[in-house]
């Protein structure tokens, strides 16, 4: 009896909570949801009401509360853990060229086309429909950034195609409609269609022009005709899109085609696809080596002028990887402060933490400065057509955008983690996948040091995109001392650049590319941002000797109010 009564004692206390817990969980956060990605967001809001869209803020607001729901975050999670995967033939030995997605990356396909992420400025031109249409976008991008790239490359096609009245004719409609067809059949069984670009070959990459693919008229030459195209193509990306850009040489060098993956008789094109790449990030796209067998296209514009024809289609897919990489910011310091108000260490929640609150609001200043880049960029887009000083802004500052601002994003995307700690490079966590997005958006539409080049080419070829430039930056002239003393200094850089320079010019292409983004963003936070913010950003970014590490920032800077304005949990005015 007595060994049967310490036989139970022993299961009783295996039983017992004290035995069978080894601690509570306390202490930690927990996931981000259910807040509205637009009212929440000061920097993005104030733009979005400054630079022309404030008639869409309601319609801005409704798709901020859907990207914020639990349910419509988990498809990012979703739609990265469960990549494409390539069918190049199907059971029976048939050429298909099929990329198969989870049901999470169709989920948010159809929600941003339907939502006119794709199409918005071009149905209903007015001022501020690229504004409205950006903010959305970049309210997408935070939710899962892979499929924004068919979704931009649809978006930036029409001004290309409307070159050649007579293929968009074929296309237009279509790729305008806000509807999601993912069918792998023919365009004339579709009522929309999304639009892929390829332009990048191994043995050129950024170098276009050492594009080894050929097109051959099939009967007749000339814009609007019919060409086979062989070659291949290094990185096409999203492959089950239904046209694709494509550039190739003719005779008269490099020209623009339009590539469908099927033939009006019907028949499948010979377009086939060799492999998906096995990318660090982006992983819900699917990224895809190809190669043209005869693959036959129409020709957009005249021979010869393909890097024309397409660079507005270009010019467009870079302002949404600068609005893309500030969403990859936003979407990061949004769940760092939820973090940090939940967590404590060392006897204070790390939001009331001063070295922490440095860092949070150093963040922040950082993403107010890419976020109103990237909406003044957007305004110039709404007014370019009619406005001198906003296309030539549109040439040059676009570049410089995009250089800078996603240039910053993937150590913004770091220091993130660093705030979370050990948790923060948990692949179950949002934040390893907004790392890994961060680093794409530099090199994709043209690497930091293309977009440098760019830069040095459209002040060589029209040095009136430099004055409206500065003429922009001068807007701010007396709002900031600091500011005015670094315009100084960088209108001196200005009046001495030697074109005949070409080597000295490419040289310090970047430095001076660099003070021209943070020269731009100041003078819009100077003119437009409450004054805790320009002021701290003047002081850390320009002032500053040296390069800034965030957490730097100097004393008397009111972090309280910088933090405020981005904490997801409070709802701006």
């Amino acid at each position: 009896m007595t060994g049967m009564n310490a036989m139970k004692t022993a299961k009783e206390l295996q039983a017992s909570p004290i035995v069978g817990e080894t601690h509570q969980v306390q202490n930690v956060a927990n996931e981000l949801h259910s807040y509205n990605l637009f009212t929440t967001d000061a920097a993005l809001l104030e733009g979005v009401k400054r630079e022309g869209g404030a008639w869409g803020v309601s319609e801005i607001a409704a798709f901020g509360e859907k990207c914020g729901k639990p349910e419509y975050l988990e498809l990012g999670f979703l739609a990265n853990k469960y990549t494409p995967e390539l069918d190049t033939h199907d059971r029976f030995g048939n050429r298909v060229d099929s990329v198969r997605y989870h049901g999470a990356y169709h989920e948010l396909m159809k929600s941003a086309l339907e939502e006119g992420l794709h199409s918005q400025p071009w149905t209903h031109p007015r001022e501020g429909a690229h504004v409205v249409r950006g903010a959305k976008a970049f309210m997408q991008s935070q939710v899962e950034a892979g499929h924004g790239c068919p979704v931009t490359m649809t978006f930036a096609s029409i001004p290309s195609f409307r070159l050649q009245p007579e293929v968009a004719a074929i296309f237009e409609s279509k790729i305008l409609n806000r509807g999601y067809d993912p069918r792998n059949v023919p365009i004339d069984e579709k009522q929309s269609i999304t639009v892929g670009m390829g332009m990048t070959e191994k043995q050129g990459g950024s170098d276009v022009r050492a594009n080894s693919t050929t097109a051959t008229p099939v009967n007749q030459p000339g814009a609007g005709q019919m060409y086979s195209l062989v070659g291949h193509k290094w990185f096409l990306s999203a492959p089950m899109c239904d046209v694709f850009l494509i550039l190739a040489q003719t005779t008269a060098g490099v020209s623009c085609f339009a590539v469908p993956r099927w033939l009006p008789d019907g028949t499948k094109n010979a377009l086939n696809v060799i492999r998906l790449k096995d990318k660090m990030g982006n992983k819900s796209n699917a990224s895809s080596e190809v190669e043209f067998r005869g693959a036959q296209g129409w020709l957009i514009g005249e021979e010869g002028r393909g890097v024309p024809t397409i660079i507005e289609m270009v010019s467009l897919t870079r302002f949404d990887c600068m609005g893309a990489s500030a969403g990859l910011m936003r979407a990061g310091l949004a769940n760092a402060i939820h973090h940090c108000k939940q967590r404590a260490a060392f006897g204070a929640k790390l939001i009331d933490q001063p070295l922490m609150q440095n860092v949070l609001a150093d963040l922040q200043l950082e993403y107010e400065g890419a976020m109103a880049f990237s909406m003044r960029m957007a305004r110039a887009l709404d007014k370019k057509d009619g406005d001198e000083h906003e296309a030539h802004l549109a040439r040059l500052a676009t570049a410089v955008g995009k250089y800078w601002i996603c240039k910053r994003a993937p150590q913004h995307s770091y220091e993130i983690m660093e705030c979370i700690g050990g948790s923060g490079v948990m692949e179950n966590s949002i934040y390893p996948r907004l790392f890994r997005e961060s680093v794409i958006n530099p090199i994709w539409e043209g690497s930091g040091n293309v977009q440098c080049l760019d830069v040095l080419r459209a002040i060589g070829k029209t040095p009136a995109v430099l004055m409206a430039f500065n003429v922009e930056l001068n807007k701010a002239r007396g709002g900031n001392s600091i500011l005015d003393r670094y315009l100084d200094g960088l209108n001196q850089q200005f009046m001495q650049l030697n074109p005949t320079d070409i080597h000295g010019l490419q040289y310090s292409a970047r430095t001076m590319v660099d003070q021209m983004a943070l020269a731009f963003e100041a003078s819009l936070l100077v003119r437009h941002a409450p004054a805790a913010v320009s002021e701290a950003f003047c002081a850390s970014r320009l002032a500053a000797q040296g390069h800034h590490n965030y957490g730097a920032l100097p004393k008397g800077v009111n972090v309280k109010s910088i933090i405020e304005r981005a904490d997801p949990g409070v709802v701006k005015p």
